[in-house]
């Protein structure tokens, strides 16, 4: 999977080889069942190595081509597909979801009682295509169990997770009938609306969303390894997920093998719901320095690309965010078109460059891109929750310390 000597590239060899230890580190004291990093540099991959097992109780080693669930990290991918159909002028950001999702219409934001009987108030204005790009819309996610709202995503069914049997429109349809965990654009709320978009995806497309993402954006970027669940002849090489209990010790979350992901779902989550593999991401992330090109394939504009770069929030997160789950800290780092941007290394108390979009997933896997330092970092491993070990604060610092030009 190397490409180039990292010293090519502006990378010193034996600063990496700090990140190779670390991961040994990980893996010997029980705390990843295995893991993968990956680091590319101006066009080329300068590093990457794979320690532990992809399936501890068959002894399936991690591996270049370990095929992951990328959770989260699937949202990029969704937002890239909702900014094509917007250089196409199917609609604006501004625009109201509801001109194409009439369900979200007179939506109403919670403004307190029970589970069984609650208060709410008229939204103050429409959800827009832009808030549920920036997570601003007032959804919610029910697994973070800190609100009224959460528990009633629970009780509804408003989940778009590995066990959900009814469609996608069907989710999205519960989800427009809760109220609102707070006003739209006021507050940024980690949530579905990444679900939602991609239902619209489909409404706008006339078409599947799964199929829409594949076509138009996964086989152009030459994802070969990515998909809404593992084929028969690629099994072998899917990884078992696993907790980290209180104890420290490893559980079996996902089995490799007896696995839903081994069966096409009946919803395909754009939140959420795709596998991957390290080259597939890493082309991925190649594609977004690229500002919309990768091999000669151009899928979005420049000029677009740099506008899902920037921070679409009034401030840091610290100021418009929540202190509940994200994939993401909050002071220093605001919000683009799809993942977070960072703002102020200094603040954010990490070393970085202002600019960088990265993200992460529910399984411990996260990536980011700095355009100005022209690198890319994806690390895969799979372990839940993603706050279990803060390895992507320590994987951050382990490959910045490695730049030398």
């Amino acid at each position: 999977m190397i490409e180039i000597d990292p010293q090519a590239v502006g990378l010193c060899s034996d600063r990496l080889e700090r990140i190779d230890g670390w991961m040994l580190g990980l893996v010997d004291t029980g705390r990843l069942a295995g893991l993968s990093v990956s680091i590319a540099r101006r066009g080329k991959t300068a590093f990457f190595r794979a320690h532990g097992l992809a399936d501890v109780a068959r002894k399936k080693p991690f591996a270049a081509d370990t095929i992951v669930r990328i959770y989260s990290m699937t949202k990029p991918l969704t937002s890239v597909a909702v900014m094509m159909l917007y250089e196409e002028g199917r609609f604006q950001l501004d625009d109201p979801v509801a001109r194409f999702l009439p369900e979200f219409a007179d939506m109403r934001v919670l403004t307190g009682g029970s589970r069984a009987r609650y208060d709410t108030e008229p939204a103050s204005r429409a959800i827009t295509i832009r808030d549920l790009l920036t997570h601003t819309s007032g959804l919610t996610y029910g697994f973070m169990e800190a609100t009224l709202v959460d528990a009633l995503y629970r009780q509804n069914g408003v989940d778009f997770g590995e066990n959900q049997e009814a469609s996608l429109a069907e989710v999205v349809r519960r989800a427009a009938n809760q109220p609102l965990l707070s006003q739209p654009g006021k507050e940024w709320n980690y949530s579905v609306a990444t679900d939602v978009l991609g239902h619209l995806v489909a409404v706008v497309s006339d078409r599947d969303f799964g199929d829409v993402l594949r076509e138009r954006v996964i086989a152009p970027l030459g994802m070969v390894d990515t998909d809404f669940h593992v084929p028969a002849d690629k099994l072998s090489r899917l990884a078992a997920t696993y907790s980290l209990f209180r104890d420290r010790t490893l559980k079996l979350y996902d089995d490799s093998v007896e696995t839903r992901f081994a069966k096409v779902p009946p919803l395909a989550s754009g939140g959420g719901g795709l596998v991957s593999t390290a080259s597939d991401y890493l082309r991925f992330c190649r594609f977004l320095l690229g500002r919309g090109e990768l091999d000669g394939m151009r899928l979005l504009g420049r000029k677009t690309v740099d506008l899902m770069l920037m921070n679409h929030l009034g401030g840091d997160l610290a100021a418009m965010g929540q202190p509940r789950f994200s994939e993401s800290s909050y002071t220093g780092i605001g919000f683009g078109l799809g993942f977070s941007i960072m703002l102020d290394p200094a603040r954010a108390q990490i070393v970085g460059t202002p600019g960088e979009a990265a993200w992460g997933g529910l399984a411990s896997t996260s990536f980011w891109i700095d355009p100005a330092e022209d690198l890319s970092v994806v690390m895969l491993a799979q372990l839940i929750p993603s706050s279990a070990l803060p390895i992507r604060r320590e994987l951050r610092v382990l490959s910045y310390s490695a730049l030398i030009d």
